[in-house]
């Protein structure tokens, strides 16, 4: 595997940002890999590296680089953490991502044509605003125990649905606080009406962060099952695409 750090550079700054790829047989396929609310950590760098032993070449950008370049999450920085979080907005996200992809169509280990994208937590919402802002790139997106996917806000990701081409998928977390059944239920209803390609699905005995080997709601089956779901998305509509 070839890893290495870069600076993305963005209208608001430098966006540190971690890439990985296979070392052979490239170019491969982009993957954008969005962060969660504790932050960019070895944790999903971990993560990037496993998505990419599979074949992709993966970004996973800082998305807090605005306010600091490195943020340590810690229960003693929760109030930071939050602040950091209320600080982006589906519109600032999809332009940091425009960014990295702008980086890798000049990279000959990146593949031209179509991106995958998966969100976690904070970012499953990103994930999906990103599959309507760049319909013309993003043939995948994932959103795992996502937040915010279908609210009465004006920026809520599903009122752009309709201008999705790729397939969504949303894996959620049986018990919730922050993605409440009933917020799913709403989506399902609304994206049913839109003729996009979506999956919803439910993983039992789950709890929001299951997907983490370092969060306390940890559940391996769960997780494995993520990643099963996850990479058959990206095999479906990366490598086969069309």
């Amino acid at each position: 595997m070839i890893e290495r750090e870069l600076d993305v550079a963005t209208s608001d700054g430098a966006m540190n940002t971690f890439v990985v790829h296979p070392e052979e047989d490239g170019p491969h396929p982009v993957v954008l890999f969005l962060m969660d609310a504790p932050g960019r950590r070895e944790e999903l760098s971990d993560m990037a590296r496993r998505l990419a032993s599979s074949g992709y070449y993966v970004m996973l950008p800082n998305l807090y680089y605005r306010r600091t370049r490195e943020f340590v999450p810690d229960p003693a920085h929760r109030a930071a953490m939050v602040a950091h979080m209320n600080s982006l907005t589906n519109a600032l996200v999809c332009a940091d991502a425009r960014a990295c992809l702008a980086v890798a169509d000049g990279d000959p280990a990146a593949a031209a044509g179509p991106v995958g994208v998966v969100g976690y937590c904070m970012s499953g919402p990103f994930a999906f605003a990103l599959a309507a802002d760049a319909p013309e790139r993003v043939a995948a997106a994932a959103s795992f125990h996502g937040v915010r996917l279908c609210t009465e806000a004006l920026d809520s990701p599903h009122r752009n649905a309709d201008r999705v081409r790729g397939e969504l998928y949303f894996g959620c977390a049986e018990t919730d606080e922050w993605a409440p059944a009933e917020m799913i239920d709403a989506l399902d209803e609304h994206l049913a009406r839109t003729g996009v390609r979506y999956r919803i699905e439910w993983y039992p005995g789950t709890e929001h962060g299951f997907v983490f080997p370092n969060r306390p709601a940890y559940q391996k089956a769960g997780a494995e099952r993520h990643w099963e779901r996850l990479l058959a998305l990206f095999e479906r509509n990366l490598k086969r695409p069309g």
